[in-house]
Protein backbone atom coordinates (compact mmCIF):
# COMPACT_ATOMS: atom_id res chain seq x y z
CA UNK A 1 0.00 0.00 0.00
CA UNK A 2 1.46 3.29 -1.41
CA UNK A 3 2.19 5.80 1.98
CA UNK A 4 1.91 9.80 1.67
CA UNK A 5 5.71 9.82 1.46
CA UNK A 6 5.89 6.76 -1.56
CA UNK A 7 5.13 9.45 -3.87
CA UNK A 8 7.70 10.36 -6.78
CA UNK A 9 8.56 13.99 -6.79
CA UNK A 10 10.15 13.14 -10.77
CA UNK A 11 6.32 12.64 -11.67
CA UNK A 12 4.79 15.58 -10.20
CA UNK A 13 7.80 17.93 -11.76
CA UNK A 14 6.64 15.39 -15.01
CA UNK A 15 3.11 16.60 -15.00
CA UNK A 16 3.58 20.23 -13.84
CA UNK A 17 5.21 20.35 -16.96
CA UNK A 18 3.17 18.62 -19.24
CA UNK A 19 0.67 21.00 -17.70
CA UNK A 20 2.06 23.99 -18.65
CA UNK A 21 2.90 23.03 -22.27
CA UNK A 22 -0.54 21.94 -23.13
CA UNK A 23 -1.80 24.62 -21.04
CA UNK A 24 0.36 27.37 -23.27
CA UNK A 25 -0.63 25.50 -26.60
CA UNK A 26 -4.42 25.23 -25.50
CA UNK A 27 -3.80 29.02 -24.86
CA UNK A 28 -2.17 29.49 -28.77
CA UNK A 29 -4.96 27.66 -30.08
CA UNK A 30 -8.01 29.45 -28.43
CA UNK A 31 -6.61 33.45 -29.16
CA UNK A 32 -8.47 32.83 -32.80
CA UNK A 33 -12.18 31.86 -30.78
CA UNK A 34 -13.71 34.97 -29.30
CA UNK A 35 -15.40 33.16 -26.68
CA UNK A 36 -12.17 31.23 -25.45
CA UNK A 37 -9.93 34.18 -26.27
CA UNK A 38 -9.67 34.66 -22.50
CA UNK A 39 -7.54 31.48 -22.11
CA UNK A 40 -4.58 33.15 -24.18
CA UNK A 41 -4.50 36.02 -21.45
CA UNK A 42 -1.29 36.05 -19.93
CA UNK A 43 1.99 37.73 -18.78
CA UNK A 44 5.39 37.24 -20.69
CA UNK A 45 8.40 38.10 -18.33
CA UNK A 46 12.51 37.45 -18.62
CA UNK A 47 15.25 39.12 -20.27
CA UNK A 48 14.11 40.61 -23.24
CA UNK A 49 17.66 41.31 -24.62
CA UNK A 50 19.49 38.29 -24.44
CA UNK A 51 23.33 38.56 -22.80
CA UNK A 52 25.82 37.25 -25.40
CA UNK A 53 29.11 36.09 -24.15
CA UNK A 54 31.93 36.34 -27.04
CA UNK A 55 34.80 34.09 -26.34
CA UNK A 56 36.49 34.42 -29.83
CA UNK A 57 36.09 30.80 -30.93
CA UNK A 58 32.65 30.42 -29.44
CA UNK A 59 29.68 32.94 -28.57
CA UNK A 60 27.16 31.61 -25.73
CA UNK A 61 24.06 33.40 -25.78
CA UNK A 62 21.97 33.31 -22.30
CA UNK A 63 17.94 34.47 -22.70
CA UNK A 64 14.97 33.40 -20.71
CA UNK A 65 11.73 34.10 -20.98
CA UNK A 66 8.71 33.34 -19.60
CA UNK A 67 4.93 33.62 -20.49
CA UNK A 68 2.19 32.77 -18.33
CA UNK A 69 -1.43 32.38 -19.38
CA UNK A 70 -4.68 31.07 -17.94
CA UNK A 71 -4.66 27.89 -20.09
CA UNK A 72 -1.19 27.27 -18.92
CA UNK A 73 -2.30 27.83 -15.24
CA UNK A 74 -5.50 25.92 -15.58
CA UNK A 75 -3.01 22.92 -16.74
CA UNK A 76 -1.26 23.23 -13.44
CA UNK A 77 -4.40 23.05 -11.43
CA UNK A 78 -5.15 19.76 -13.37
CA UNK A 79 -1.99 18.31 -13.41
CA UNK A 80 -1.53 18.49 -9.22
CA UNK A 81 -5.30 17.29 -9.39
CA UNK A 82 -4.34 14.08 -11.62
CA UNK A 83 -0.72 13.57 -9.65
CA UNK A 84 -2.72 13.73 -6.19
CA UNK A 85 -5.28 10.45 -7.61
CA UNK A 86 -2.05 8.42 -8.49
Amino acid sequence: MKGAGSKNAWALFLLLLAGVVLGGFIGELAKGVPALSWLGYGQSFGIDDPIVLNLGVMVITFGLSIKITMASIIGVILSIIIYRFL
